[in-house]
């Protein structure tokens, strides 16, 4: 299934923010969930049926990005779509990005498939007759991947993972340069105002040392994932945290179906992060593309866009 897109839409910053400017949400029938975790901590689960679901429906588990929900337009679009083609559908949000805050001082973070896991095992114990598949994006898709690789049993039937940062330390180099550190800017907003959120209810200080009004200082991801994101979840560094969480390393391990979906022009990250065919297992199928954004993938028109993504994965997941 080929990705083309018109002129107008090549742009690979417009492919990227065009669906967060312009796309409507479809309003959709949700249950709420509160899944509870084996630490004593919660994610939120938000569920969507397909008409005339059973019990042998197919259900398709979503994961979504950095500071995602299930607001995000992608996950919204990718949930009715699953919809019309006979998939149940459910988005695990990473703690703390649902409406309430996470219990702990932690939060989530790329290489953390702990929680992942536990929500993946307890959905295929309550659902034994479904099918389960799984999309993750950006962030959600490197710990997806990276998950895939350190399971030799997964539930899971096959997976997608779309423009996952699969070298976390290039990434975060990249989006310090030109245009990309506009989302980084837009990103480290959201992050540093949850972590105000965890001074209110936490001892940070003595936890990661670091006062809060030193929050306002952390400008980059090197900065803040060396302060907190590092520091919180027993890493020794940025650069530990980085290089152990990256899912490259892990793509050659992986056992089920997988596909990668990845631009060449994404903004997030530069052409290092993709991988070769040597470096990935027989089981995994790569789409690189020439253009398509971070997360975009748009064809059509600007006035009438169609969302390639969501076709293609759909087709991965029939065959």
């Amino acid at each position: 299934m080929k990705f083309q897109p018109p002129f107008l839409l090549k742009n690979r910053h417009i492919q990227t923010i065009y669906s967060s400017l312009f796309r409507k949400l479809p309003k959709l029938s949700i249950t709420q969930e509160r899944f509870r975790l084996s630490d004593g901590d919660f994610v939120d689960a938000y569920w969507h049926k397909a008409p005339n679901s059973t019990p042998q429906t197919p259900l398709v588990i979503l994961f979504h990005g950095l500071a995602g929900s299930y607001d995000s337009p992608y996950i919204r679009g990718m949930m009715q779509s699953l919809s019309q083609n006979g998939f149940d559908s459910v988005v695990m949000h990473f703690r703390g990005c649902a409406k309430e805050d996470n219990l702990m001082a932690r939060s989530y973070h790329s290489g953390d498939t702990q929680d992942a896991r536990e929500f993946i095992n307890a959905i295929h114990k309550r659902y034994a007759q479904k099918e389960l598949f799984a999309v993750g994006y950006s962030l959600g898709a490197n710990m997806l991947l990276k998950y895939l690789g350190e399971e030799h049993t997964t539930p899971l039937k096959a997976a997608v993972g779309v423009s996952a940062p699969m070298l976390l330390d290039v990434c975060a180099d990249k989006m310090q340069r030109g245009f990309s550190r506009f989302y980084q800017h837009l990103l480290l907003k959201d992050l540093r105002n949850a972590l105000r959120e965890k001074y209110k209810k936490h001892n940070m200080q003595k936890l990661i040392n670091l006062k809060e009004q030193e929050i306002e200082k952390l400008k980059d991801f090197w900065s803040f994932d060396e302060a907190y994101t590092a520091k919180i979840n027993g890493f020794d560094s940025a650069q530990d945290y980085y290089t152990k969480s990256s899912s490259k390393q892990y793509l050659k391990k992986i056992q089920i179906p997988t596909l990668i979906i990845h631009a060449k022009d994404d903004p997030f990250m530069t052409e290092a992060v993709i991988p070769k065919e040597s470096e990935v297992s027989k089981k995994v199928v790569l789409d690189i593309l020439e253009h398509g954004g971070h997360v975009g993938f748009i064809e059509g028109t600007l006035l009438k866009p169609e969302y390639w993504l969501e076709k293609r994965i759909i087709s991965f997941f029939k065959q």
